[in-house]
């Protein structure tokens, strides 16, 4: 397991994705650890090689005593960054997270390229909370506040259905060191950068909560994008913990304000894309097949379909496959079916993945349709299973 020893304290930090990529770094909320992040994941490692670290006192990090500083975990974070030999990387942070990355955007100027800063604050309206939470987790330990935590973190009708995410944020929790969720309790307190917001010239966005009740829009969020210099805003229907309730629109909001702005070659791109997805060998077929007539046509198909659509980021391309495989099945579409049948075995579709979803299509088109598609799995199965 990768650790780093910093001021007396060993941290843990977890690096995820391919080498060559750009760095991006997330940063969690107090209370949890680097797994608050999991959802992000699948969207963005097609893109980044993403850094996560633990806090001090949370998940697998020490607990150092006595209270701490955003600017020590400031410093903790660009440790974990220098061992893993980035210069500069993009920065997400969500509530403590997001104080830590404003004083990075202030104080290590040359290190952010952008920052995002999600349901957060440049200085509390009553720190006194946290000096109050602080004193409870040492005198009666993490039970004391998770229940109230939650309450704060999620959505009433979120915490009614309980979803998985619920749990896992509680046992976050409850294996927290109350040395370190007091230490960090401190840093929070003493939080105050609201003078610093004008100096920021990083590229900022700022994504807020619409249920948010510790940090509500309009006292946190619109001051932070009122204070830092061509900050965006992205509001989501979300309590405090905005990307765990909606993650896929936390998701795209962070894809469309870090992935390059320049608008893309679609026809290199949907070639790139289309070969990925079908492969080269249908592709080059394809190609030499193209004819005065139809070329045109080729270059529609591949601009469009496979350079600007299937070249989105707010679907994985496994989802996308998926998609097509239903609706051409619903369609009778049998032609195109059966491609994506071959390309999908061959790439990242398994039989089961075309089992639910011809389930799906026999459902909702009908059973016809489904079993026609049956026999058409089930024969380009055979045959990728005989295919050395």
């Amino acid at each position: 397991m990768p650790f780093i020893t910093v001021d007396q304290a060993r941290l843990y930090y977890r690096m995820d994705g391919g080498h060559g990529r750009p760095l991006l770094v997330l940063a969690h909320s107090l209370g949890a650890d680097h797994g608050l992040w999991d959802p992000q994941l699948p969207a963005l490692l097609p893109h980044f090689q993403i850094l996560r670290i633990d806090w001090r006192g949370h998940g697998a990090s020490d607990a150092t005593p006595g209270d701490y500083t955003i600017e020590q975990l400031g410093r903790d974070l660009l440790a974990a960054a220098d061992t893993a030999g980035a210069e500069r990387f993009a920065f997400c942070g969500l509530s403590l997270g997001g104080m830590v990355g404003l004083w990075l955007a202030a104080n290590a100027k040359d290190r952010i390229t952008h920052l995002v800063a999600a349901n957060t604050t440049p200085k509390l309206a009553d720190p006194g909370i946290f000096e109050a939470r602080r004193r409870t987790v040492l005198e009666q330990g993490m039970a004391s506040v998770t229940e109230s935590a939650l309450e704060r973190s999620f959505s009433p009708s979120v915490l009614k259905l309980q979803p998985p995410y619920v749990g896992s944020i509680r046992n976050s929790f409850l294996s927290t060191n109350p040395v370190g969720y007091a230490g960090c309790c401190a840093a929070i307190r003493d939080n105050d950068q609201t003078a610093a917001l004008g100096c920021i010239r990083t590229p900022a966005l700022v994504i807020g909560g619409s249920r948010d009740v510790p940090m509500p829009w309009e006292a946190h969020g619109q001051v932070m994008v009122n204070g830092i210099p061509g900050a965006s805003a992205k509001l989501l229907n979300a309590a405090h913990l905005s990307n765990l309730e909606q993650p896929s629109s936390f998701n795209a909001a962070l894809l469309e304000f870090l992935l390059p702005a320049a608008a893309p070659d679609t026809l290199a791109a949907g070639f790139s894309t289309r070969r990925a997805m079908l492969g080269d060998e249908y592709v080059d077929k394809a190609i030499a097949g193209t004819t005065d007539f139809n070329r045109e046509f080729q270059e529609l198909i591949t601009r469009f379909a496979w350079g600007a659509v299937w070249t989105r980021p707010g679907l994985p391309p496994r989802i996308r496959r998926l998609l097509v495989l239903a609706i051409t099945a619903s369609m009778g579409r049998w032609e195109e079916f059966r491609l994506h049948v071959k390309a999908g075995l061959r790439h990242d579709l398994e039989m089961c993945d075309l089992k639910e979803a011809l389930l799906q299509v026999a459902v909702y088109a009908g059973a016809p349709a489904a079993n026609t598609a049956m026999h058409i799995a089930a024969e380009e199965a055979k045959t990728a299973a005989e295919t050395p």
